[in-house]
């Protein structure tokens, strides 16, 4: 069950930031225009080196109606200004707004009326929708018409596309942190959920609390480039989801990418590492032929992020 702590706003929006300060600024104002301000914004500069601190700090000296922390770390990821996230957040609820996205004026309302109303329901939190900025329509599909739902159970059962995930703090500092691997930057911000989602389910909320603005130089875009700069957590996530996977399909997808992965690694021990060893054999030339791909596309990513033809 959640505990209520009356002396702390009830939810920290965290934003990972990382050289992005012109579009932080319209997430700040969206920040300003919120209907309740029963929040904490938290920004994780991530070793940003275009002096984000220094707009900042002018936004912390005003009066806002919300509270905002700057923390700055090394440059590690995603998945490690998460990490620092969760070490830091103190409300009952978080959520994350990377920081080229926006929350419509009334998120937060919606966020703490849902809540309020399903605190002691033994919920892991909420999940919402995201809407695309350049449509202004949800992302993917809507929510199930039902009252909960685990994330893997919808996108198993037939959903798509990015949703808003409000988590219990209580319960996300209860999860193992993501891992950090030497010379690398991403680990699957999916692979907390995951955990979470063998033991609780998340209240629906078929609204819009995020606007995603997508860049051509973000995460999503050069996925494949992503695959090639971090392939041990890559492998790492793939083995995760081997282990959770509900059916074969699942299972002896993960093992392709997990071979794929382990191969640009340079990984030798990749076979006995997996917990499939007979499934990662049978995927070898399969995984082989994915990698030959992903080299390819990472080539092909880059060249057109930079106009090379």
């Amino acid at each position: 069950m959640s505990t209520i702590n009356i002396d702390k706003p009830l939810i920290t929006v965290f934003t990972p930031l990382y050289n992005r300060i012109d579009t932080l600024k319209r997430t700040y104002e969206s920040m300003c225009r919120q209907t309740s301000k029963n929040f904490v914004w938290m920004i994780i500069d991530d070793g940003s080196t275009d002096s984000p601190y220094n707009t900042i700090k002018e936004w912390i000296k005003k009066d806002n109606g919300f509270e905002i922390q700057y923390i700055h770390k090394e440059n590690g990821g995603m998945h490690t200004a998460h990490n620092v996230a969760y070490e830091n957040i103190e409300t009952e609820l978080n959520v994350c707004i990377d920081s080229d996205d926006y929350m419509p004026d009334d998120a937060i309302e919606l966020i703490e009326k849902c809540w309020n109303e399903n605190r002691n329901k033994g919920y892991a939190g909420i999940i919402a929708l995201d809407y695309a900025d350049s449509t202004k329509n949800v992302i993917g599909k809507n929510l199930p018409n039902k009252d909960s739902t685990t994330l893997m159970g919808y996108y198993n059962n037939g959903g798509f596309g990015d949703k808003k995930l409000i988590y219990r703090t209580d319960i996300i500092k209860q999860t193992p942190p993501y891992p950090v691997f030497d010379n690398e930057k991403y680990v699957a911000l999916a692979y907390k959920y995951h955990l979470i989602d063998e033991k609780y389910e998340m209240k629906i909320l078929n609204k819009c609390v995020c606007i995603v603005d997508y860049q051509m130089d973000g995460s999503s875009t050069n996925m494949y480039r992503q695959y090639i700069n971090n392939p041990k957590g890559f492998a790492f996530w793939r083995k995760e989801q081997m282990k959770h996977s509900i059916n074969i399909k699942q299972k002896f997808k993960a093992c392709i990418h997990y071979v794929s992965s382990s191969l640009i690694a340079k990984n030798k021990n990749f076979i006995k590492e997996s917990p499939e060893k007979f499934l990662t054999v049978l995927s070898l030339p399969f995984g082989w032929c994915l990698k030959c791909i992903v080299i390819k596309k990472s080539k092909n990513s880059y060249m057109k992020v930079e106009g090379i033809k």
